[in-house]
């Protein structure tokens, strides 16, 4: 069967409804972003793992536990991050004699060349995002940004 008129219609413009809920504005934001660093970062390492990598960068031996409340991740999911990660070989876990549940991380060689280049290539994405705005008004968005997190992180506690 061939296109119809109506799967060749243009895209629809979103209701107004969705346009004033910032969850959908959020969402929006979200999905560009990530098409945006697949594209211009690296395709096979996500946002979380760059986030748990940069984390164990800036505090190697640290627990993974710790590590996830860091990095805004539940401890199942810094879990499954860890795993794949250390099977990719950018990170190692260490057992301390002291406690065998705890797991201590590392970065690898390959993970600090990894997170490196990484890092370089978020930076430039940050700067293509960012380029509508001048120096204070990105300050601002990132202050608001860094609040409106802040807040929303305590909202589902809101819910018991």
């Amino acid at each position: 069967m061939g296109d119809t008129a109506e799967s060749k219609a243009a895209p629809q413009a979103s209701p107004p409804a969705l346009l004033e809920a910032p969850g959908f504005l959020v969402r929006r934001l979200y999905q560009a972003y990530t098409s945006a660093w697949m594209r211009g970062v690296d395709s096979s390492l996500t946002g979380p793992q760059f986030a748990a990598l940069t984390a164990v960068g800036a505090c190697p031996g640290r627990d993974q536990s710790s590590l996830a409340s860091a990095v805004s991740l539940d401890a199942s999911t810094m879990t499954d991050i860890v795993r794949r990660m250390e099977k990719r070989g950018l990170i190692t876990r260490r057992t301390p004699e002291s406690d065998a549940r705890r797991k201590l991380l590392y970065l690898t060689d390959e993970g600090r060349s990894v997170l490196e280049q990484a890092n370089h290539l978020a930076r430039q994405l940050d700067e293509k995002l960012l380029r509508p705005y001048g120096a204070l008004e990105r300050e601002q968005l990132m202050v608001m940004l860094a609040r409106l997190a802040d807040h929303w992180e305590t909202v589902p506690g809101e819910f018991r």
